[in-house]
Order: structure tokens, then C-alpha cells, then sequence
């Protein structure tokens, strides 16, 4: 019988970490709109809580303001760089010209990233609540408590990252960090998921040797993370191209990105047959288990990757097929660690019987 208390982290775990995927989902939203800049100051939105409806709200020169405070916020981060020794980053901060680029003020883009942010809000509110919730592991699990911890800190780094996407207009390292921070919290968020639910139920045993499917998994998630990675080089180089043939003859952006498109389709070649992989030896050995539901799980959203991928393709990257491509990725992560976490703690009849 599990206690009510852990009951009530276990479902807030879970809700969190949905709720965390949605906010990837807002965050690919942002980025398929291109609503990035949509609030050019952090954390307010155009020194507002609740941001304007109309250009009209506004001072007449507000494009000025936010340039100029862009300005001394980069600086600052460009100064604390120099500290750590990163001269070079340090001085293609400073002199980015995008950055002096304004903003113009347009309503559908400020409310989409406003949304995003109040998202991302909630998910610290979410994440403070684990903490509390997690301290019923005081005396059964303390690493529950740690990682929850762990947890928000990254949360409120992740959060200055986004303020510093803002300030210095979306550059592209920067999103990339962003992004693989996203992962990170959603690791955590699994690990203390699946650590607690392990608590709560008898070790699975299977009558052969995994270890090697534990390195195949890892291996899966690795391509999966470098195939993220390569997305938002892939992303990034489209902005670049878009801006360079000022948002028309879209059809073309992708021919007019380079190599790091057919990188992008090459990994996403091996993710697939890696998963494959994946899912025939966990078919053979899990049948009737929790893991074969994972691996079923893997082999739907993948045909949904696959599909997407081909609607950005050919279809001249649509921001709704874009933001599905996104979401799925990192809801494709989420599976493999949680299925990589499943064999992990599974005993061979060997091991039991040893």
C-alpha cells in the first residue's frame, strides 16, 4: 500500500513533467512563429506584467528603450565573460549587430512568448512543490530530495538563460544551451519519477543478460540528444536564411541552409534504426512487461517524427508541423531514459539466483 504523501508526489511528478513538455511545445511554438523577441524585456513584457494589446500603450520610443537596455544587459554579460576567460564569446556579444536591431511591436507575437512565459513560471511554481512534496523521502530516499533540488536550481539558471535569449536577440548558441537544459530538467524530473515508483514495487526479473541493452538504449538516447541538437542548428540556419530573404520565398529556406540539413536527416536515419533496435530486443526479452509499453510507445511517436519531418520538407517548414517536430523529439527522450531507467533496475534470473 503506497502512503497517501507519496501518492501526491508521484502525481505531481507526473503532472509535471506533461506540464514540462507543453512548455517545450509553447517554446517550439515561439520559435515556429518567430515570437522570440515578441516581449523584448525580461521578466516583464514591455515593462508590464500583463503585456500591451496596442502599439498604442506604448511610449513613442519604446523601439530606443528596449535597444539601449539590451545594450547595458549584454555588457554585463559580456563583462561577466571576460571573467571566466571567454575573451572571444565575450566580444561577439558586444558586437552583434543584430542585437541594435528594434523590435517592432506586434500583439499575436507578444502574447505567444507572454504565454510561454507565464508556462515557464508555473513550472517553477510546479517544481518549488516537489521540493515540499519530496521531503516524505526524508528517511527512504534522500536523493529524491536532493535531485529535487538540484532540479529547481537548474530551473532558475534555465530561467536567466532565457532572459539573456531575449537580451541578446535569440543568438544561436545560446538557444541551443537553452534547449539542452529543457532536457536536462526533464532527466531529473524522470529520474525522481521512476525512482519513486521503483520504491513502490518488486525488481522485475528477466531470464537473460541485458547489459548490453543498456548500452544500446544509451546509445539511442545519445543519437536522440545529437539529433536535437542538429534540429536547432537546423532551426537556427533557417532563421538566418529568412532574414536574409526577408521572410518570402520560403519554399527555398532549406536548399538555402548548407549540409547541417542533410546532417539533420542522416542522424535522424540512425536514430530510427537504432530504435528499431531498441524495440526487437526489448520485444524479445520484456513481453508482457512495462517496457514493451514504453517501446511501443517509442515506435508511435517516431512515426509521427518521421511524418512531421517529411511535412517540414516538402512543405515548406509550416510553424504547426514545426512545433509537433520539437515536441515529439524531446517527448521521444523522455521515453528512452524512462525505458533506459526501466532496464536498468531490471535482475537477470542470474543475478537472483547468485
Amino acid at each position: 500500500m503506497v502512503p497517501k504523501s507519496e501518492r501526491r508526489f508521484l502525481r505531481l511528478n507526473l503532472f509535471t513533467i506533461v506540464f514540462t513538455l507543453l512548455l517545450i511545445l509553447a517554446g517550439g511554438i515561439v520559435r515556429s512563429t518567430g515570437s522570440g523577441m515578441g516581449c523584448p524585456d525580461w521578466p516583464k513584457c514591455f515593462d508590464q506584467y500583463i503585456p500591451p494589446t496596442s502599439v498604442s500603450q506604448l511610449p513613442t520610443n519604446y523601439k530606443e528603450k528596449y535597444v539601449a537596455e539590451r545594450i547595458a544587459k549584454n555588457e554585463r554579460f559580456a563583462k561577466t565573460l571576460d571573467r571566466m576567460g571567454k575573451l572571444e564569446l565575450a566580444d561577439s556579444i558586444r558586437n552583434d549587430q543584430s542585437i541594435l536591431v528594434p523590435e517592432v511591436f506586434n500583439v499575436a507575437k507578444t502574447w505567444t512568448e507572454y504565454l510561454n512565459r507565464l508556462m515557464g513560471a508555473v513550472t517553477g511554481v510546479l517544481l518549488i512543490l516537489l521540493v515540499v512534496f519530496a521531503f516524505v523521502y526524508r528517511k527512504s530516499a534522500k536523493r529524491i530530495i536532493v535531485l529535487s533540488i538540484i532540479n529547481l536550481i537548474v530551473v532558475g539558471f534555465q530561467a536567466w538563460l532565457g532572459s539573456i535569449v531575449v537580451s541578446t536577440n535569440l543568438v544561436a548558441w545560446i538557444v541551443t544551451v537553452h534547449m539542452l537544459l529543457a532536457l536536462v530538467i526533464l532527466a531529473i524530473l524522470i529520474y525522481t519519477y521512476n525512482y519513486a515508483v521503483e520504491l513502490c514495487q518488486k525488481r522485475v526479473v528477466v531470464i537473460a543478460k541485458i547489459w548490453w541493452l543498456k548500452l544500446l538504449v544509451l546509445s539511442s538516447i545519445a543519437a536522440s540528444i545529437m539529433q536535437i541538437v542538429l534540429g536547432t542548428e537546423v532551426r537556427e540556419a533557417v532563421d538566418a536564411v529568412s532574414k536574409r530573404l526577408a521572410f518570402t520565398q520560403r519554399a527555398e529556406w532549406l536548399e538555402e541552409i548548407g549540409k547541417v540539413f542533410s546532417y539533420h536527416r542522416d542522424m535522424a536515419i540512425l536514430v530510427l534504426v537504432l530504435n528499431l533496435w531498441v524495440y526487437k530486443e526489448v520485444k524479445d526479452k520484456f513481453s508482457g512487461k512495462q517496457a514493451l509499453l514504453i517501446g511501443n510507445s517509442i515506435g508511435v511517436v517516431l512515426l509521427i517524427q518521421i511524418v512531421t519531418g517529411i511535412i517540414l520538407s516538402y512543405f515548406a517548414l509550416p510553424p504547426y508541423a514545426q512545433a509537433l517536430h520539437i515536441l515529439f523529439s524531446t517527448i521521444l527522450f523522455t521515453l528512452q531514459y524512462y525505458l533506459y531507467l526501466l532496464v536498468y533496475r531490471t535482475s537477470t534470473y542470474d543475478q537472483e539466483h547468485n
